[in-house]
């Protein structure tokens, strides 16, 4: 927030009575405001922009010349999970901000889930000496499936009522349709306090039309990042929804969304970028929220347009227009100084009028704290994992029977039901390795049940082998798929001596494991490091005949418990859209 000295300093600055601190000589303005580019300087005292008027002469203590370059708004993330991207707040940092993304909107319900409201307090510890803004949409279903899964913590209505309260906590986190439909009373009490706050509420309206979805806007949802399909962009904006157009590791929805609103001649400032969970590996190779807005204008979308979906749209929706989102007076100084608005990769990155990175590098490398002790020791079996913890029974002693399969879609997290004929053997179902249908097994990792809920799932193309990770949606239970259990066990077992992270085995040995020990999720150590060690994993499943970019993003979507059709937990298979377990087996 704004004192009365920091305004009555940039009013002084402006009229000529305070030398600027730093002038951006020579730069094209992309103003997404008025949508025009066009010559002028930019002023700034302190963290604000003082004077973007073209023609005036202020005095200056440092002044860089642009040489003609673009001046844009720092971008902004409306809706991400950093703890998938396997770093911590800090090393993500250092990959992020080079590509000009300043402004996160994070959902922490990964270590929420592990670790509660002092999982939260660990991860936003630091955030004053970040490069960037880290802003808190605050967990809103912690557990996300109630008493259909086992989670390290639990966050009611009085801890996310405290949380809210954070200076940093910005939205009420994505809130998915069963809480609405089936009038959970908790949630509305959320939603009720949240909006009273003058605050947004996240949705996560994933495969809802029609009246549902009507319903599930009436309760006070602003958003949703879960669009696939132009049908559901176009529902979502008609019910007064903003549309975060999503694009992750697994999550590859931009292309058909942007193609369909250009073609559907939708208004471009009820949409936003996010990208909800995408790897450090795509980020480097690609880009972050930049990549989003030179797809777009690839696509046919003009440039200042991506940029407002990409910067102002963002700060708008959040209701922070005010403080950051466009480069005007009064706002924070996150400017971004980019060659070519095509290529859109910042030569310079201005956060809060201070330099911190040029030609694609940190200015100074964000280190990595020393977290706590008790956050790297999360991981704990109840019980030991054999094979034989991922038998499943028949009704049958031998023979066949039908069973219902998670069918994945590829380069999407949603699934569908697949009814598929599998061997019993000994009274057990097996795999159709031939046909893809592999074993997928949830094992609880907390020490609190031991429970292991086991399915089967087509789409891997394991041909040997297992994989496992101890980050599995969203109660973040140690997930595995495997060609044979023996395997299996040996994976899900390194996951324990590590501390969390992911596992390759093969013939019942571990061929590769990379830790994650802060709450099993992120790594301690510093990205570059964090991007060898996955593309080792990467390879190494690779080598059992997976043929994914992402194999391990997508394993931790797979048994999603509250994305459609089905879910596994360590409870079991899941119907989604009817939050409830279900059998493997289906009767005769």
């Amino acid at each position: 927030m704004r004192t009365v000295e920091e305004i009555t300093t940039t009013i002084r600055t402006g009229l000529g009575e305070i030398p600027c601190d730093l002038k951006l000589k020579n730069v094209r303005l992309v103003n997404v405001f008025s949508r025009e580019i066009y010559p002028t300087d930019i002023y700034v005292k302190g963290k604000r922009i003082v004077s973007i008027e073209p023609g005036i002469e202020l005095q200056a203590e440092e002044t860089i010349d642009c040489h003609g370059q673009f001046a844009c708004p720092g971008l902004i993330d409306a809706h991400m999970h950093f703890e998938t991207t396997m770093l911590s707040p800090e090393a993500l940092s250092n990959i992020i901000v080079p590509n000009g993304t300043l402004t996160i909107c994070a959902d922490l319900m990964e270590i929420a889930n592990v670790a509660g409201e002092a999982g939260l307090k660990a991860m936003v510890g630091n955030m004053e000496n970040l490069p960037m803004r880290l802003l808190l949409e605050v967990p809103s279903r912690v557990p996300t499936a109630p008493g259909l899964e086992t989670t390290g913590a639990i966050l009611g209505p009085k801890e996310v009522r405290e949380i809210m309260g954070w200076p940093e906590a910005i939205s009420l986190g994505e809130l998915d349709p069963s809480k609405i439909l089936f009038v959970k009373s908790e949630y509305i009490q959320k939603i009720a306090e949240t909006l009273a706050k003058r605050k947004i509420v996240n949705g996560h309206a994933i495969g809802r039309m029609g009246q549902e979805l009507n319903v599930y806007a009436s309760s006070g949802i602003f958003d949703d990042h879960e669009t696939v399909r132009v049908e559901e962009m176009i529902a979502r904006l008609r019910v007064g929804m903003k549309v975060f157009i999503r694009e992750g590791s697994t999550e590859r929805n931009l292309d058909a969304l942007v193609k369909g609103a250009l073609r559907n001649h939708c208004n471009l400032d009820n949409i936003c970028f996010c990208t909800d969970d995408k790897h450090p590996n795509e980020i480097a190779e690609e880009g972050h929220i930049n990549y989003n807005v030179r797809r777009s204008q690839e696509l046919g979308m003009e440039a200042v347009d991506a940029l407002r979906i990409a910067t102002v749209n963002a700060a708008k929706h959040f209701r922070l227009e005010d403080e950051f989102g466009s480069v005007t007076p009064g706002r924070l100084a996150d400017i971004l100084i980019v060659p070519s608005l095509e290529e859109m990769k910042p030569s310079k990155v201005f956060f809060e009028g201070r330099l911190v990175a040029e030609e694609g590098k940190m200015v100074k490398k964000t280190e990595v704290p020393s977290y706590p002790e008790w956050i790297k020791d999360t991981v704990h079996l109840k019980n030991p994992i054999t094979a034989a913890s991922f038998r499943v029974a028949s009704r049958k002693k031998s023979g066949e029977t039908t069973v219902r399969v998670i069918d994945m879609i590829d380069r999407q997290i949603i699934n569908k039901l697949l009814i598929h004929t599998l061997p019993v053997k000994d009274g057990f179902i097996e795999r159709d390795v031939e046909n893809d249908v592999l074993k997928l097994a949830v094992v609880e990792r907390y020490g609190k049940t031991g429970g292991v809920g086991v399915g089967f799932v087509r789409g891997f193309r394991l041909a040997s082998g297992a994989l496992a990770f101890s980050t599995s949606h969203d109660h973040h239970n140690i997930v595995s798929i495997g060609v044979d259990d023996t395997s299996m066990a040996a994976a899900v077992n390194e996951l324990a001596r590590i501390h969390g992270g992911c596992s390759v085995a093969k013939d019942g040995k571990v061929i590769a494991s990379m830790p994650l020990v802060l709450g099993g999720l992120m790594s301690d150590k510093d990205a570059d490091v964090v991007m060898k060690e996955i593309e080792e994993m990467n390879r190494k499943a690779a080598s059992l005949g997976c043929p994914m970019q992402a194999p391990f993003m997508a394993l931790s979507f797979i048994s999603l418990p509250t994305v459609p059709e089905l879910g596994l937990t360590d409870m079991g298979l899941i119907d989604v859209l009817n939050h409830k377990l279900i059998p493997v087996e289906i009767e005769d």
